[in-house]
């Protein structure tokens, strides 16, 4: 059996577009993986739906989906996404609109929902991890409540034949995963196989990530061409061994550094990576060099799933304001410190002192405190100055205070902008996986 090719076209919401196009046209993938969703993404979503009931889904699909869904039609490319967001069932109505647009007839969609499981969550009072706390502590500013499915939530929806599988929330390498599991023929309950295609999900599910995104550091650790860096794609064998790849003639580079960085990607206990399919087993992991941007990939194993599932509870909780202002030339840093002493002074006079904020000088102690920026006099500086509360009048005074600068301050300030944002937080608990009943509805383009 030939190796089932699949590539990653997202590695998160806002992410590039044209090297997922480059992918579905010359990479002779089988499925392409757009991974979208990020732990705040959804509730952010639940909020755009609460302003209009059709939307809620990622801002990009309809963009995506123009880019790549001729090449996926001509070429049987499977598509699986969780660019559903909070509304899958809308983001399959989008997904048939464009191909409509596209004169892409006889196109199916899958819609898998049953992620959101705020309902369950807002009748049972369940522990948060980490906190010592539980859901009742968050009565009236609770916005979402997803569970992370798994692959097996996936796999009808391969089965019924879709060309685009579309979701919410799922386990970010299931979504990988379950493609392999449908073509492959993989068990559910074929521990060490699973483990395998989690490593092989896990590899893929940052895109550039893995072929040299976030990584570069100028003469130390070169990556050639970031600002045409290609995503990247495994070839899977049946057995579940694969070697990690990108298209020939795209910037980046595929290598044992670049794989061993993204294996290590939020990995707690590497003997131990916990997934709704299975328990992962990286401990044994071997890569190897085998040509210039190929990485052989073996040795992954796992064990029997967890009994429960993780749900990721998005609520509200409060606004940060914030305001900048910027002081250039001789005598910048000075400046910029006497703007700080004046917004401090001012928070204590509007009795805003007590709460919780961050005034700072970006280019000498925003990043690291102030010891390691002390021994140096920058050009210019800019001055910032946040703060959290529970109260809007409140954080939107403080881009006003910092704009009085202006007139009320240090001489030579300019460039001033303003924010306002709510909050919303985010916590995690788990429940019983009888609590989640996935479902699949197949749409057609007739």
């Amino acid at each position: 059996m030939q190796p089932f090719r699949i590539g990653s076209g997202a590695g998160y919401s806002g992410d590039r577009i044209d090297p997922a196009q480059d992918l579905a046209e010359r990479g002779e993938l089988d499925a392409l993986v757009f991974e979208c969703l990020a732990e705040r993404t959804i509730a952010l979503a639940q909020l755009r739906r609460a302003q209009d009931p059709q939307h809620g889904y990622d801002p990009l699909l309809e963009a995506r989906m123009r880019a790549v869904l001729p090449a996926c039609v001509r070429q049987g490319i499977t598509i699986v996404t969780n660019m559903g967001a909070a509304n899958p069932a809308a983001a399959g109505e989008a997904v048939l609109r464009v191909a409509r647009e596209l004169k892409l007839p006889g196109l199916r969609v899958a819609v898998v929902s049953g992620d959101d499981v705020l309902p369950w969550i807002l009748g049972h009072d369940v522990p948060l991890l980490d906190s010592g706390e539980t859901v009742r502590s968050l009565d009236g500013r609770l916005v979402s409540a997803n569970a992370y499915l798994g692959a097996d939530a996936l796999l009808p929806a391969l089965q019924s034949g879709a060309g685009v599988v579309i979701s919410g929330r799922v386990a970010d390498p299931a979504l990988f995963l379950a493609p392999l599991m449908h073509r492959f023929g993989w068990r559910a309950d074929d521990w060490p196989m699973l483990g395998r295609g989690i490593v092989v999900g896990h590899l893929l599910e940052c895109a550039a990530q893995v072929s040299g995104g976030y990584i570069a550091d100028p003469g130390h650790f070169d990556v050639p061409r970031l600002h045409d860096v290609g995503f990247p794609l495994a070839e899977v064998r049946p057995d579940g061994g694969c070697v990690i790849t990108k298209l020939e003639g795209t910037g980046g580079r595929v290598d044992r550094l670049t794989c061993t960085a993204q294996l290590l990607y939020e990995l707690e206990d590497p003997a131990r990576y916990l997934q709704p399919d299975v328990v992962a087993d990286f401990s044994a992991v071997r890569l190897a060099g085998e040509g210039p941007n190929r990485v052989a990939v073996e040795g992954a194993s796992g064990r029997p799933r967890p009994d429960s599932l993780k749900v990721t509870l998005g609520y509200r909780d409060g606004f940060i304001g914030e305001g900048q202002i910027s002081y250039a030339g001789p005598g910048a840093r000075q400046r910029g410190e006497l703007a700080l002493s004046i917004l401090e002074q001012r928070l204590k006079l509007l009795g805003m002192d007590a709460l919780e904020h961050r005034a700072e000088l970006i280019g000498v102690n925003a990043m690291h405190g102030a010891g390691l920026g002390a021994d140096r006099e920058p050009y210019e500086v800019r001055v910032r100055l946040a703060l959290r509360t529970a109260e809007r009048l409140e954080a939107e005074r403080v881009g006003r205070e910092v704009e009085a600068l202006y007139l009320n301050g240090p001489g030579g300030g300019g460039g001033v902008t303003q924010s306002l944002r709510e909050v919303i937080a985010v916590a995690s608990t788990l429940i019983p996986r009888d609590a989640v009943r996935p479902a699949v509805k197949v749409l057609e383009l007739a």
